[in-house]
């Protein structure tokens, strides 16, 4: 990157700034992983600073693109969003029916990250209960008409198509269309268990017990094959799954979304009591449909924090597209123009910024560090900002910082989001100095052997828990 920069105020010392513009720490921790300095891009701000000096770290023609977290997620979603001031009203919505009800049945989205697992019960709880309808006599019809969207190739990013973090965004997401499975060791062969209900799904398990340790790359030796039968779908596991292991929930996207939707659905309206005479599919809302029953969706603060919290890619799209959907049905260009306008606004304008599916699984992406931070000193004067901020894990503490720092002097000290690409490791968020100074952070590594970067990250989020004042200040430069 070609800044390093960090506001700074007279009355409070700046940052310690070595010739080769990192703490001694964070030098060492990238010579380990073999990883240039001149790899990294770093920003260290006071939120209150009215100030500035700045240093090249990167020498680079191009400045490193802005990685976001892509496995599990999911969670993640990436790197902080600020934006809690964009109006989110997403709503499920539910077509007319009768007790016993002949046509169509149209779940209809409206503008929602996703239904949860039981969600689908909670919104049709009145349909049965209130309303008394028990039968459906014709089809229940997914309108997801809400997104206007190409269609996705979802193993086009990483040949990886069943991971969670691949499924792209629609209209009326149910459960991430992901299911749940757990893995567990047993004497003869390894055991699969679908925990997600899914009607016409059959798990065909021909794991074999696997030697040695159990590695974070343990899903990489599960293959897995979706075989098209006469009832449903066959899901093949195959390859080896560790005892060392033990007990392990493995989330994966195995079925295209009408087929998913439709067997959880199918299994929770039997739940309820209902009966179901038709298909479950994709379509439109038919003239004349009447409002039958509504779910809302949780606030927009609460889906923040389950994205930001989790990486939760998904749902991060969601949220994106959301955003393009004052006008009609949305889509990303929509959406990235609603989010340039409101930067614009705010005197924000990034001339790099880069924004293609607003989750950051992409290779596309991309913003200056010297942008991020000041995206994040922004928020930090943002009326919404405490949800804002709690939105992030915290280190040591919860969310995919849980285990990073844990016994370090900044366990619980700083609200810090992740990110992972091939190639790509970020992180960005707030931390406080060991007087109770709070700091805005910003590091980028963008180098083959960014996987190796943790540590380096790690240690400039210790270094700055434990910077007091009395420190070598550079020379100020005023705004």
């Amino acid at each position: 990157m070609r800044r390093l920069l960090a506001l700074l105020t007279l009355a409070v010392l700046a940052l310690l700034v070595l010739a080769d513009g990192l703490p001694p720490s964070v030098l060492a921790a990238l010579k380990a992983a073999q990883i240039p300095a001149s790899s990294a891009a770093v920003v260290v701000q006071p939120v209150d600073a009215r100030a500035r000096w700045s240093r090249t770290i990167s020498q680079k023609g191009d400045e490193p693109g802005l990685g976001h977290e892509a496995g599990h997620h999911l969670r993640g979603a990436r790197p902080a969003r600020p934006g809690l001031d964009m109006e989110d009203d997403s709503a499920g919505r539910y077509g007319c029916g009768r007790r016993r009800f002949k046509g169509q049945f149209v779940p209809q989205g409206q503008r929602r990250p996703a239904f949860r697992h039981r969600a689908p019960v909670v919104a049709a709880a009145p349909v049965a209960g209130v309303r008394g309808i028990r039968t459906i006599n014709g089809d229940i019809i997914l309108d997801r008409t809400v997104f206007d969207l190409p269609s996705l190739d979802p193993g086009a990013f990483d040949d990886k198509p069943m991971r969670p973090y691949n499924v792209g965004p629609n209209g009326l997401l149910i459960n991430f269309q992901s299911l749940r499975f757990r893995c567990c060791p047993a004497p003869a062969a390894p055991q699969v268990l679908l925990e997600t209900p899914s009607e016409g799904l059959r798990v065909d398990n021909q794991l074999r017990a696997g030697d040695g340790g159990c590695g974070s790359n343990w899903k990489d030796f599960i293959n897995l094959r979706l075989i098209p039968e006469n009832n449903g779908n066959r899901l093949e596991f195959s390859g080896t799954y560790s005892a060392q292991c033990g007990e392990k929930a493995l989330n994966l996207a195995p079925l295209p979304a009408d087929a998913q939707a439709g067997g959880l659905i199918r299994t929770l309206w039997q739940e309820l009591g209902g009966t179901l005479t038709g298909q479950v599919r994709g379509g439109t809302t038919p003239a004349g449909a009447r409002l039958l029953a509504e779910h809302e969706s949780p606030a927009l603060a609460d889906a923040l924090r389950d994205i930001n919290k989790w990486s939760n890619n998904v749902m991060a799209r969601q949220v994106f597209l959301t955003l393009g959907n004052a006008n009609g049905p949305a889509n990303a260009e929509r959406a990235r123009q609603r989010i340039t306008d409101w930067l614009n606004g705010r005197g924000l304008g990034f001339p790099e910024l880069v924004i293609d599916n607003g989750s950051g699984l992409s290779r596309s992406e991309r913003i200056s560090a010297d942008s991020l931070n000041r995206l994040l000193l922004d928020a930090w004067r943002h009326p919404a900002m405490p949800e804002f901020v709690s939105s992030m894990p915290i280190v040591g503490i919860d969310g995919t910082m849980r285990k990073r720092l844990k016994e370090s002097g900044a366990s619980g000290r700083a609200h810090i989001k992740t990110g992972t690409l091939d190639g790509v490791k970020t992180a960005a968020g707030y931390a406080l100095d060991a007087q109770g100074r709070r700091m805005a952070v910003t590091f980028f590594i963008n180098d083959p052997r960014a996987a190796a970067g943790g540590p380096a990250i790690d240690a400039l989020i210790n270094w700055v828990a434990q910077r007091r004042t009395g420190e070598k200040a550079p020379a100020l430069e005023n705004e």
